[in-house]
């Protein structure tokens, strides 16, 4: 190989990589924890120095040309193989201190983890942890978390998973709701109940319905998807709400609702990280950590 004519920034490619996937600066900045000028000025080094137009302005987006495409499928393959040499070099580190980034939903993040995360520092105080709280599968090949806490099993081969046990929800109310329904003891008998839902899809309704509910989406009037603030439109009186066992049972204001009809479903803990990261003796001790207390809390 010519390494003389290997002299391309690989913060430019990847300014044009993630711009090209964003369609804009600002949405790409976002991504790459940057700014919209940084990003703009490394996108016009490139082009400067390739003498191509990548983009065409349009406004706020940005418009991938015919160059810009035939060059997109390389950057792409050089953005996996910057993806992997960090995972490589990562896994391979054998030094305990440095960063773990864990991601987990806003009930974990706010109910579980903060007393694991305590005992963990005790032990680790070399170890930084970083919490992203989200309530979507934060992509692990993509390096958005070293380690993550789910509900699913995951497909890719190159990650490894962990099931840790079950965690089963129940409906949740304040008595002072559920006072409301003294001699409802069935499901039929439901039929005014309101719940407090995450969105305006029918799922949860055909899941409930086919248990026996008789529900439509006006027993649903107040939707939201993050969970802390259902859970304070629960404590307000307004509802019911889905919640695990574990996590209502570190809210006293909430009572579990018709206890004797069941509980509304059983969902698998999984704890997940990348193949490479698992060789890693920092991300193995967070792992291994974590694991442990999210099992004895589910028992």
């Amino acid at each position: 190989m010519n390494w003389q004519a290997v002299n391309f920034d690989w913060n430019h490619i990847r300014a044009f990589l993630v711009t090209a996937e964003k369609g804009t600066l600002s949405a790409a900045a976002k991504a790459l924890g940057s700014t919209q000028p940084t990003l703009s000025r490394q996108v016009c080094a490139l082009e400067a120095q390739l003498k191509l137009t990548l983009f065409e302005r349009l406004g706020q987006r940005l418009i991938i040309t015919k160059s810009g495409i035939e060059l997109l499928e390389h950057a792409h393959e050089m953005g996996k193989g910057a993806l992997n040499f960090s995972l490589t070099a990562t896994g391979q580190s054998q030094q305990i201190e440095g960063s773990v980034v864990v991601s987990a939903s806003e009930l974990t993040a706010a109910f579980i983890l903060p007393q694991i995360i305590a005992h963990l520092r005790l032990e680790e105080p070399g170890i930084t942890i970083e919490v992203v709280v989200t309530n979507q599968a934060s992509d692990l090949k993509r390096r958005e978390a070293d380690i993550a806490i789910r509900n699913f099993h995951p497909k890719q081969n190159d990650l490894i998973a962990k099931k840790l046990g079950d965690e089963v929800i129940w409906l949740y109310a304040t008595q002072e709701y559920l006072d409301k329904f003294p001699e409802k003891t069935s499901h039929s008998e439901l039929t005014d109940i309101q719940m407090i839902g995450f969105d305006n899809s029918n799922l949860v309704i055909d899941l409930l319905n086919k248990q026996g509910w008789q529900l439509t989406k006006q027993n649903f009037s107040l939707i939201t998807s993050n969970q802390m603030l259902q859970l304070a439109l629960a404590k307000q009186g307004l509802g019911v709400i889905f919640l695990p066992e574990d996590v209502a049972a570190k809210e006293p204001s909430l009572v579990r609702a018709f206890e004797h009809l069941g509980p509304i479903m059983t969902l698998p803990i999984w704890l997940v990280c990348h193949q490479e990261l698992r060789t890693s003796r920092r991300v193995r001790r967070v792992f291994d950590f974590i694991g442990q207390a999210l099992k004895a809390n589910l028992e």
